[in-house]
């Protein structure tokens, strides 16, 4: 009795040349015997695909989404498939960072907490990282500005702690110019644009008016002048 009502494609997850699709992921081949491995790669399959919810720009999920896929009703494979997606485990921690000196709560998965752990440190993890969340790019920029602004928003009342704090992360020393900009969303973007243009026109104003003001005092000075001699 065959296990599906009707037979699965033979060249399912690859083209018409018999490469394997862009779908399919490195780790997706299956390992056999070292007897078969010679014969050829084993099947691959599709890869699934990963959907970024918006409750991940709630946190940080390290990487992990929500999986789209099928299963079997009543775990029967004779059954018909039914769609489900599988979500990660969400928890909320309680993460220190060094250089913000601060303690931040924050929703994670245990993939972030592993990735955490390897890295050697949350900063670490911040500022190494792949973030797709805009908590974590928010993060990394707040750290990177601290790191730029190290004489003043550094611990200014401990110079031993910043000093020893400051060369465990200097790798990731960036110019402020850059790191103020890092992570922003389009509409923030466009709104520091517009305020740095603002700056800019306005100073540019004040400066034409105080030379206008600097002409005009000296052409009546000049004037005034001028009559005193002619008399």
């Amino acid at each position: 009795i065959p296990l599906h009502k009707y037979p699965p494609s033979k060249d399912l997850g690859r083209d018409h040349a018999g490469h394997p699709s862009p779908l399919e992921g490195p780790g997706s081949q299956i390992q056999g015997q070292p007897q078969n491995r010679a014969q050829g790669a084993g099947p691959r399959r599709p890869r699934p695909h990963l959907l970024p919810p918006h409750e991940s720009q709630d946190g940080l999920w390290g990487g992990e989404g929500w999986i789209s896929g099928f299963r079997y009703a009543n775990k029967d494979k004779l059954s018909t498939r039914l769609e489900r997606v599988w979500k990660p485990q969400l928890f909320t921690r309680e993460l220190y960072s060094e250089i913000l000196n601060h303690k931040l709560t924050i929703t994670v998965t245990a993939r972030t907490l592993y990735l955490i752990d390897a890295t050697y440190g949350f900063d670490y993890y911040i500022l190494r990282e792949d973030l797709n969340s805009k908590p974590g790019m928010d993060l990394r920029r707040a750290m990177l500005l601290r790191l730029a602004f190290k004489d003043t928003q550094f611990y200014p009342e401990d110079p031993v702690k910043r000093e020893r704090i400051y060369t465990k992360y200097k790798q990731f020393e960036i110019p402020a110019e850059e790191a103020e900009w890092l992570g922003l969303s389009v509409d923030e973007a466009v709104e520091k644009q517009r305020q740095l243009e603002h700056k800019k026109s306005s100073t540019l104003s004040l400066y034409l008016a105080l030379t206008l003001v600097i002409f005009l005092y000296n052409h009546l000075k000049l004037n005034k002048y001028s009559k005193t001699v002619l008399k």
